[in-house]
């Protein structure tokens, strides 16, 4: 066994959790450093005009204590949900705090959201309170009569202009003239802190209960995936304080704070090291995010693989127009990273990215380590180009059949999470269970409900050596010719072609064969669609992928469906090939 392996195991053998029976995301994510160093700065948060406002700890704290003397005079209480409609700003970082010290549970929801997916989510958690960005201002109006639960409405505008209604009161006007000083409730590291509604492939969306124990659990795969963020965080729970060389550590990502990527895997373990994190007002842009990385001296980053490809096609050499001397670490998750993003990162931004999987119940699981050739890391793992990684340490995860056993090297199975870990102990990373769905939540899970598997509905294959090999959504994978096609590899192999920006693979129902692989491709800038090109696509498929694996049609589209959360929709395009099936 090589040292690196030698090293991995030893860790995961000897890793041991430290969960107490007390813990306050309030307290470890603000509180504690809000005494150490009030003037640190927590956010740097850019306008759409270019301007920086900074925030420190100790003003997070006052504003989060004011916000909570307001919430509980409008009745909020301990277990009460609190929707959160906001997108990254101050007031985001402070409605978490502020809830968290009164016991109460965190909802965030995104701002793309529309009426009805929003009516959905507060009716079914029976929010009590809301504080939301006066863009949302006008979907909640329409859904007032509708939620009768919903006693209080904050909302935050930089320059209000709207006229209120009675319930609604601006942001600032609530807490002005609040107490800066306020006894947080004690929580249980078992006590909810969040509700995170996640879309499946059936059904209407499910509240995950994730409680404040969660980002222990989530600890040791963000330090290792970011190559050190604290190396304190592996005896199992991270103590406060940093090595020297971590003194600066930068975070950013344009993951949304409203959902698992933004909040657990970006902002909550920034502030959980008294760190300091960017918040962008603008969307997405390959260019922005460079310029943001460069102008604010990021030094961690979190950046989804459809992020990572629409930076690789804009700007194919960075180092051209932009100079980063700070960047030290990339994760990236939420789709397979692919080889050729792999590359990139490597060859053009210096960074090995580090891949990582996990889910809203169960996040942070599976990841790499590169540390990027840090002489003073505790433990690395290098990275297999296309492997999404091994068990970050304290999870013992496996890839199981259909009657739960688990299968052995290189067979396809569910990836999978077991309740405890590798010495036996419960592992802190689980959720509580579905909000008021306790069938959804038995369903997850195969075995004994103290000692049993939580199912990832993720498709992978394991060598070895413990790395797991992404298929796809089990939901995703399907036959063509009696062949087993998993989308992943194909797509892959697209976006290696120079005119693909990016591209989704389904099956397309045909009554010979059951279904052949189809591809609809986002072309690069530059490229235009046409049969010589779709001939071109085609060979460069088939000359690097089995045979039955080429996509037999490919359609040209504008825009792939995605999630908010950057995953592509899958399923909406197969639906659609399912139906022009049915009406030809």
């Amino acid at each position: 066994m090589n040292q690196a392996a030698s090293d991995y195991q030893t860790l995961s053998a000897n890793f041991r959790w430290s969960v107490p029976h007390k813990f306050s995301l309030a307290h470890v994510c603000c509180g504690r450093w809000a005494q150490s160093q009030p003037s640190t700065v927590v956010l740097r948060y850019e306008r759409l005009d270019g301007q920086v406002d900074l925030y420190s700890y100790g003003q997070l704290q006052r504003a989060a204590n004011q916000l909570a003397h307001r919430l509980r005079q409008e009745g909020v209480g301990r277990g009460d949900r609190v929707a959160i409609v906001l997108p990254q700003c101050f007031e985001t970082a402070v409605t978490h705090i502020a809830v968290y010290q009164l016991g109460a549970v965190a909802m965030p929801l995104s701002l793309l959201f529309g009426p009805e997916a929003l009516a959905y989510r507060l009716k079914d958690s029976g929010a009590v309170a809301a504080v939301v960005d006066e863009g949302a201002l006008a979907s909640m109006r329409v859904l007032k009569d509708e939620l009768p639960a919903l006693r209080s409405l904050l909302v935050v505008a930089n320059q209000p202009t709207t006229n209120l209604l009675l319930g609604e009161q601006y942001y600032d006007d609530a807490l002005r003239g609040m107490p800066t000083h306020f006894d947080a409730v004690t929580t249980l590291a078992d006590d909810a802190a969040v509700l995170i509604y996640t879309s499946g492939t059936t059904g209407p969306p499910k509240g995950a209960l994730i409680p404040h124990r969660a980002l222990i659990g989530n600890l040791p795969g963000f330090v290792c995936s970011q190559n050190g963020f604290g190396f304190a965080c592996f005896n199992g729970m991270a103590e406060p304080g940093l090595p020297p060389n971590e003194s600066r550590a930068v975070f950013w990502s344009p993951a949304d704070w409203a959902w698992t990527g933004g909040l657990m895997d970006a902002l909550l373990p920034t502030l959980y090291f008294g760190r300091t994190i960017v918040a962008h007002a603008g969307r997405f842009h390959p260019q922005k995010a460079f310029e943001l990385i460069e102008s604010h001296g990021v030094t961690h980053t979190f950046l989804f693989p459809t992020a990572l490809k629409a930076m690789m096609k804009a700007v194919p050499r960075p180092a051209d127009h932009y100079r980063s001397h700070t960047l030290q670490a990339i994760m990236s998750a939420g789709e397979a990273v692919g080889d050729a993003v792999f590359v990139y990162c490597q060859t053009q931004l210096g960074i090995i990215v580090n891949e990582m999987f996990g889910q809203t119940e169960m996040n942070y699981i599976v990841g790499n380590c590169a540390m990027n050739g840090r002489t003073d890391a505790p433990v690395a793992w290098p990275a297999k180009p296309g492997s999404m990684g091994r068990a970050y340490p304290g999870h013992r995860v496996a890839v199981i059949d259909e009657d739960g056993v688990e299968c052995p090297p290189g067979t396809s199975g569910d990836v999978a999470v077991h309740r405890l870990d590798l010495q036996g102990a419960p592992d802190p990373i689980f959720f509580l269970g579905y909000w008021n769905n306790a069938e959804a939540t038995s369903a997850k899970f195969t075995g004994d409900p103290a000692a049993s598997w939580c199912r990832t509905g993720d498709m992978a294959t394991m060598d070895e050596e413990g790395y797991l090999w992404y298929q796809g959504r089990s939901d995703d994978m399907f036959k063509a010719a009696g062949y087993r096609i998993g989308p992943s590899e194909i797509e892959n192999c697209l976006v290696k072609h120079p005119a693909v920006a990016n591209a989704a693979v389904v099956p397309k129902p045909d009554l010979e064969r059951g279904a052949v692989v189809k591809a609809y491709v986002v072309l690069a800038a530059g490229f235009a669609p046409s049969d010589s090109l779709i001939d071109e696509l085609q060979q460069h498929v088939r000359a690097r992928l089995a045979p039955y694996e080429y996509p037999k049609e490919i359609e040209f589209i504008d825009a792939l469906p995605m999630t908010t959360t950057g995953k592509v929709q899958r399923r909406v395009l197969r639906l659609q090939e399912e139906y022009r099936a049915r009406n030809t």
